[in-house]
C-alpha cells in the first residue's frame, strides 16, 4: 500500500503524518508511507490539508481522525 500525507508542514500535517506511522504499526500493515510537503503537489490533489492519500486516493482532508479510525480506514483498504 502506497500512503502519502499531505500538509505544508503545519501542526495538523505533523500530527496526521505521526498517527499514520502509529497506525501502519499498530495495525501491522505493509505500507509505504511518504510525507508530500510541496505546496504545487499538494494543489493538484487537494486545496486542505493535511489530506491523506491511499493508493491514489484521497480517503481524508482537513482533520486528523482518530487512531483506530485509522487503522480501520487503511485495514479496509
Amino acid at each position: 500500500m502506497d500512503i502519502q500525507v499531505l500538509g505544508t508542514g503545519c501542526a495538523k500535517c505533523k500530527a496526521l503524518e505521526n498517527a499514520t506511522r502509529e497506525a501502519v504499526l499498530a495495525g501491522n500493515i505493509d505500507a509505504t508511507i511518504t510525507k508530500v510537503e510541496d505546496i504545487t503537489r499538494i494543489m493538484q490533489v487537494t486545496m486542505t490539508t493535511p489530506a491523506l492519500v491511499v493508493d491514489g486516493k484521497v480517503v481524508v482532508k482537513g482533520r486528523v481522525p482518530s487512531q483506530t479510525e485509522l487503522i480501520n480506514m487503511l485495514k479496509n483498504k
